[in-house]
Protein backbone atom coordinates (compact mmCIF):
# COMPACT_ATOMS: atom_id res chain seq x y z
CA UNK A 1 0.00 0.00 0.00
CA UNK A 2 1.38 3.32 -0.82
CA UNK A 3 1.55 6.40 1.66
CA UNK A 4 -1.19 8.33 0.34
CA UNK A 5 -3.25 5.25 0.47
CA UNK A 6 -2.49 4.29 3.68
CA UNK A 7 -3.21 7.89 5.14
CA UNK A 8 -6.29 8.04 3.15
CA UNK A 9 -7.20 4.65 4.74
CA UNK A 10 -6.14 6.25 8.46
CA UNK A 11 -8.21 9.13 7.90
CA UNK A 12 -11.73 7.25 6.93
CA UNK A 13 -10.88 5.22 9.76
CA UNK A 14 -10.24 7.80 12.49
CA UNK A 15 -13.45 9.56 10.96
CA UNK A 16 -15.60 6.31 11.50
CA UNK A 17 -14.72 5.27 15.00
CA UNK A 18 -13.09 8.13 16.91
CA UNK A 19 -16.68 8.34 17.96
CA UNK A 20 -15.99 4.82 19.98
CA UNK A 21 -13.73 6.72 22.15
CA UNK A 22 -16.27 10.01 23.14
CA UNK A 23 -18.81 7.22 24.09
CA UNK A 24 -17.02 5.53 25.93
CA UNK A 25 -16.00 9.15 28.00
CA UNK A 26 -19.02 9.96 28.09
CA UNK A 27 -20.20 6.63 29.29
CA UNK A 28 -17.70 6.27 32.09
CA UNK A 29 -19.03 9.82 34.15
CA UNK A 30 -22.47 8.04 33.56
CA UNK A 31 -21.55 4.85 35.18
CA UNK A 32 -19.56 6.96 37.74
CA UNK A 33 -21.35 7.52 41.76
CA UNK A 34 -19.85 9.19 44.25
CA UNK A 35 -19.80 7.04 46.71
CA UNK A 36 -17.41 5.32 44.14
CA UNK A 37 -15.21 7.81 43.36
CA UNK A 38 -14.59 9.18 47.01
CA UNK A 39 -13.84 5.58 48.25
CA UNK A 40 -10.78 5.59 45.41
CA UNK A 41 -9.04 8.56 46.25
CA UNK A 42 -6.85 9.76 49.31
CA UNK A 43 -8.55 12.05 51.29
CA UNK A 44 -5.28 13.20 53.95
CA UNK A 45 -4.12 14.31 50.42
CA UNK A 46 -7.04 16.67 49.90
CA UNK A 47 -7.46 18.10 53.27
CA UNK A 48 -3.26 18.47 53.33
CA UNK A 49 -3.74 20.74 49.99
CA UNK A 50 -6.08 22.80 52.15
CA UNK A 51 -9.44 22.40 50.36
CA UNK A 52 -12.32 24.40 51.90
CA UNK A 53 -15.02 23.97 48.88
CA UNK A 54 -17.20 21.11 48.03
CA UNK A 55 -17.38 21.99 44.25
CA UNK A 56 -13.85 21.96 44.36
CA UNK A 57 -12.93 18.91 45.91
CA UNK A 58 -15.51 17.18 43.52
CA UNK A 59 -14.00 18.81 40.91
CA UNK A 60 -10.46 17.36 42.24
CA UNK A 61 -11.89 14.20 42.44
CA UNK A 62 -13.72 13.59 38.95
CA UNK A 63 -11.02 15.43 36.86
CA UNK A 64 -8.37 12.20 38.58
CA UNK A 65 -10.85 9.55 37.60
CA UNK A 66 -11.54 11.01 34.50
CA UNK A 67 -7.43 11.46 33.80
CA UNK A 68 -6.88 8.07 34.43
CA UNK A 69 -9.85 6.40 32.32
CA UNK A 70 -9.23 8.49 29.71
CA UNK A 71 -5.76 7.10 29.30
CA UNK A 72 -6.98 3.53 29.64
CA UNK A 73 -9.90 4.08 27.36
CA UNK A 74 -7.98 6.35 24.31
CA UNK A 75 -5.28 3.58 24.59
CA UNK A 76 -7.65 0.79 23.24
CA UNK A 77 -8.51 2.82 20.61
CA UNK A 78 -4.84 3.38 19.46
CA UNK A 79 -4.55 -0.38 19.34
CA UNK A 80 -7.26 -0.92 17.72
CA UNK A 81 -5.56 1.65 15.26
CA UNK A 82 -2.43 0.41 15.05
CA UNK A 83 -3.61 -3.31 14.53
CA UNK A 84 -5.59 -1.71 11.93
CA UNK A 85 -3.11 -0.22 9.98
CA UNK A 86 -0.43 -3.05 10.36
CA UNK A 87 -3.40 -5.53 8.43
CA UNK A 88 -3.02 -2.90 5.59
CA UNK A 89 0.75 -3.48 5.36
CA UNK A 90 1.24 -6.46 6.80
CA UNK A 91 -1.62 -8.09 6.98
CA UNK A 92 -0.96 -8.50 10.57
CA UNK A 93 -4.13 -9.49 12.87
CA UNK A 94 -5.33 -9.29 16.65
CA UNK A 95 -3.91 -12.25 18.51
CA UNK A 96 -5.70 -14.62 20.42
CA UNK A 97 -3.26 -16.00 22.51
CA UNK A 98 -3.51 -14.40 25.50
CA UNK A 99 -1.46 -10.90 26.83
CA UNK A 100 -0.65 -10.57 22.91
CA UNK A 101 -2.58 -7.98 21.22
CA UNK A 102 -0.99 -8.02 17.57
CA UNK A 103 0.50 -10.67 15.56
CA UNK A 104 2.28 -9.98 11.93
CA UNK A 105 5.23 -11.74 9.72
CA UNK A 106 7.92 -9.77 8.76
CA UNK A 107 10.66 -11.12 6.62
CA UNK A 108 10.46 -14.50 7.74
CA UNK A 109 9.61 -13.87 11.39
CA UNK A 110 6.50 -13.85 13.12
CA UNK A 111 6.06 -10.60 15.86
CA UNK A 112 3.85 -10.79 18.73
CA UNK A 113 3.28 -7.37 20.41
CA UNK A 114 1.93 -5.87 23.60
CA UNK A 115 0.90 -3.07 22.93
CA UNK A 116 0.39 -0.27 25.62
CA UNK A 117 0.06 3.86 25.63
CA UNK A 118 3.46 5.10 26.85
CA UNK A 119 6.66 4.18 28.23
CA UNK A 120 6.06 4.01 31.55
CA UNK A 121 3.12 1.47 31.65
CA UNK A 122 3.76 -0.90 34.59
CA UNK A 123 5.66 -1.56 37.25
CA UNK A 124 7.97 -4.20 37.98
CA UNK A 125 5.23 -7.05 38.34
CA UNK A 126 3.28 -6.20 35.40
CA UNK A 127 6.40 -6.01 33.49
CA UNK A 128 7.30 -9.43 34.78
CA UNK A 129 3.77 -10.42 33.79
CA UNK A 130 4.38 -9.51 30.08
CA UNK A 131 7.32 -11.22 29.83
CA UNK A 132 5.96 -14.60 30.95
CA UNK A 133 3.27 -14.04 28.49
CA UNK A 134 5.77 -13.70 25.74
CA UNK A 135 7.58 -16.99 26.94
CA UNK A 136 3.54 -18.43 26.78
CA UNK A 137 3.11 -16.93 23.72
CA UNK A 138 6.50 -18.37 21.81
CA UNK A 139 5.60 -22.22 23.41
CA UNK A 140 2.33 -21.61 21.87
CA UNK A 141 3.46 -20.76 18.92
CA UNK A 142 6.36 -23.39 18.53
CA UNK A 143 3.99 -26.31 18.79
CA UNK A 144 2.41 -25.40 15.98
CA UNK A 145 5.26 -24.83 14.10
CA UNK A 146 8.49 -25.62 15.54
CA UNK A 147 10.97 -23.73 12.82
CA UNK A 148 8.53 -20.52 13.16
CA UNK A 149 11.20 -17.94 14.80
CA UNK A 150 9.30 -15.61 17.10
CA UNK A 151 10.32 -12.03 18.54
CA UNK A 152 8.40 -10.26 20.74
CA UNK A 153 7.81 -6.62 20.96
CA UNK A 154 6.13 -3.89 23.29
CA UNK A 155 5.06 -1.36 21.32
CA UNK A 156 4.21 2.08 23.08
CA UNK A 157 2.10 4.67 20.62
CA UNK A 158 3.77 7.53 22.40
CA UNK A 159 7.62 8.57 24.20
CA UNK A 160 10.77 6.73 23.30
CA UNK A 161 12.79 4.77 24.62
CA UNK A 162 16.65 4.85 23.55
CA UNK A 163 17.51 1.85 24.72
CA UNK A 164 14.95 -1.16 22.80
CA UNK A 165 16.96 -4.49 23.27
CA UNK A 166 15.68 -5.58 26.54
CA UNK A 167 16.98 -9.03 26.01
CA UNK A 168 13.83 -11.10 26.07
CA UNK A 169 11.87 -8.92 24.13
CA UNK A 170 12.20 -5.25 22.17
CA UNK A 171 10.58 -2.26 23.07
CA UNK A 172 9.76 0.59 20.29
CA UNK A 173 8.23 3.47 21.74
CA UNK A 174 6.77 6.55 19.87
CA UNK A 175 7.57 7.06 15.77
CA UNK A 176 9.90 3.75 16.15
CA UNK A 177 6.84 1.79 16.96
CA UNK A 178 4.30 2.92 14.43
CA UNK A 179 7.28 2.88 11.53
CA UNK A 180 7.80 -1.01 13.00
CA UNK A 181 3.69 -1.63 12.58
CA UNK A 182 4.01 0.32 9.17
CA UNK A 183 7.31 1.09 7.45
CA UNK A 184 6.67 5.00 6.89
CA UNK A 185 8.52 6.75 9.55
CA UNK A 186 6.06 9.66 9.29
CA UNK A 187 2.79 7.85 10.18
CA UNK A 188 3.39 8.91 13.95
CA UNK A 189 3.25 12.37 12.96
CA UNK A 190 0.36 12.26 10.39
CA UNK A 191 -2.13 10.38 12.45
CA UNK A 192 -2.40 13.20 15.30
CA UNK A 193 -4.48 15.16 12.50
CA UNK A 194 -7.32 12.96 11.82
CA UNK A 195 -8.16 12.93 15.62
CA UNK A 196 -9.37 15.68 15.91
CA UNK A 197 -12.20 14.89 14.00
CA UNK A 198 -15.44 16.80 15.40
CA UNK A 199 -13.11 17.31 18.54
CA UNK A 200 -15.23 20.25 19.12
CA UNK A 201 -18.80 18.83 19.14
CA UNK A 202 -18.09 15.70 20.60
CA UNK A 203 -16.54 17.47 23.59
CA UNK A 204 -19.33 19.78 23.96
CA UNK A 205 -21.06 17.04 24.43
CA UNK A 206 -19.02 15.90 27.14
CA UNK A 207 -18.90 18.66 28.73
CA UNK A 208 -22.17 19.38 29.69
CA UNK A 209 -22.38 15.54 31.22
CA UNK A 210 -19.18 16.63 33.01
CA UNK A 211 -21.08 19.64 34.45
CA UNK A 212 -23.98 17.69 35.28
CA UNK A 213 -22.17 15.48 37.22
CA UNK A 214 -20.21 18.19 38.99
CA UNK A 215 -23.46 19.86 40.06
CA UNK A 216 -24.91 16.27 41.08
CA UNK A 217 -21.92 15.45 43.08
CA UNK A 218 -21.18 18.77 44.77
CA UNK A 219 -24.90 18.76 45.79
CA UNK A 220 -24.91 15.38 47.02
CA UNK A 221 -21.62 15.65 48.78
CA UNK A 222 -22.98 18.65 50.95
CA UNK A 223 -25.81 16.72 51.74
CA UNK A 224 -23.90 13.95 53.29
CA UNK A 225 -20.49 15.13 54.31
CA UNK A 226 -21.16 18.98 55.26
CA UNK A 227 -22.11 20.38 58.12
CA UNK A 228 -22.52 23.77 58.25
CA UNK A 229 -21.63 24.62 55.14
CA UNK A 230 -18.35 23.24 55.95
CA UNK A 231 -16.39 19.93 54.90
CA UNK A 232 -16.68 17.59 57.87
CA UNK A 233 -13.18 15.69 57.13
CA UNK A 234 -13.47 12.96 59.77
CA UNK A 235 -16.73 11.99 58.62
CA UNK A 236 -15.23 11.56 55.24
CA UNK A 237 -12.37 9.52 56.58
CA UNK A 238 -14.62 7.23 58.43
CA UNK A 239 -16.27 6.70 55.29
CA UNK A 240 -13.20 6.31 53.50
CA UNK A 241 -11.26 4.25 55.52
CA UNK A 242 -13.23 2.62 58.25
CA UNK A 243 -13.19 -0.97 59.17
CA UNK A 244 -16.68 -1.39 59.28
CA UNK A 245 -18.56 -2.03 56.35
Amino acid sequence: MKNLELKEAVYKYVEDNISTFHKKRIASLDNLSLQKVLKRKNPYLFKAKYILRAEELIISLVDAHISSNEETIFGDWLESLAIFINEKIFSGWKSGIPGIDLEFNKEDVRYIVSIKSGPNWGNSSQINKMKSDFTSAKKTLRTSNSQLHAIAVNGCCYGRDNHPDKGEYFKYCGQVFWEFISNEPDLYTEIIEPLGTKAKERNDEFMESYSQMINKFTLEFGQDFCDDGKIDWQKLVIFNSSKKV
